[in-house]
């Protein structure tokens, strides 16, 4: 296998996604600019392996089950069930919303580890959730506090809108990071999802590199009020608090630069 061959095949994955999960021959073969006959031969490759499987009435691909054992080993290697989940357990049930932890990923960040609040109604996303560090509380208290450099990447590779909220302008966007830095939070509405709102703070590993965020979310209508989100963020940053704690102690290093 060639070196294009190999970044041909692990680009094909990265087009699985939560917008697109399933995908064609012809259709990702367009979708890449690349010629369909490879694009088959990657997807049947990466199908007898159990990387992807193929839907027997569409004949499109999807997921396969190996990413699971996968993403369980990650976690595992983490310890984040053992030790930050009943945290962020306490914290979901003193503030009544879901909190999720949020990994440092490249230009993303993925949710790697889910409490929900004990409301009805409430915000979820799925486990493995991976959205642009410009969008929302989760990913833009992470990207406040990146180098300049990669920052000035982020903003240079693109920034989508996925709502009306969505800030995409690169000098808002350095304003609204500057601002985050300062308090050492983010507070966000309409951002990720029209009807949701969230709560962020940073956490770093022992070189005081950004590499996660612990967050608060839910839906808009229930957001603190100007008097109550001090209050939010004095509890948030108290549970992130302990959770620095272990991330100290087992020296959590910055994996993707």
């Amino acid at each position: 296998m060639t070196l294009k061959t190999l970044d041909n095949s692990l680009e094909v994955l990265k087009y699985f996604n939560k917008e697109n999960p399933t995908w064609g021959v012809r259709e990702l073969a367009k979708e890449m600019n690349i010629s369909h006959s490879i694009i088959y031969r990657i997807l049947v490759t990466f199908e007898s392996h159990g990387f992807l499987i193929q839907n027997p009435e569409t004949k499109k691909y999807e997921l396969g089950l190996r990413f699971l054992e996968y993403g369980q080993m990650v976690k595992d290697k983490l310890n984040l069930s053992d030790f930050v989940l009943p945290i962020m357990k306490n914290l979901a049930e003193t503030i009544k919303e879901s909190v999720f932890l949020t990994w440092l990923d490249g230009k993303d960040g993925v949710t790697v580890e889910i409490a929900e609040g004990s409301q009805t109604i409430k915000f979820s996303v799925s486990m493995g959730t991976r959205t642009p560090l410009h969008i929302g509380a989760s990913c833009k208290v992470i990207m406040a506090y990146l180098p300049e450099d990669r920052k000035k990447e982020i903003m240079e590779h693109g920034m989508k809108r996925l709502t009306p909220e969505t800030i995409t302008e690169p000098e808002e966007m350095i304003a609204d990071l500057e601002k985050i830095q300062q308090q050492g939070w983010c507070f966000s509405t309409g951002e990720y999802a029209h009807s949701v709102f969230g709560l962020g703070v940073p956490l770093f590993n022992s070189k005081k590199e950004v590499i996660a965020s612990l967050t608060i979310a839910g839906p808009i209508y229930r957001k603190p009020t100007e008097e109550k989100l001090p209050e939010m963020v004095n509890i948030l940053q108290y549970g992130a608090m302990n959770i620095q704690r272990y991330f100290d102690q087992y020296s959590f290093k910055l994996y993707h630069e």
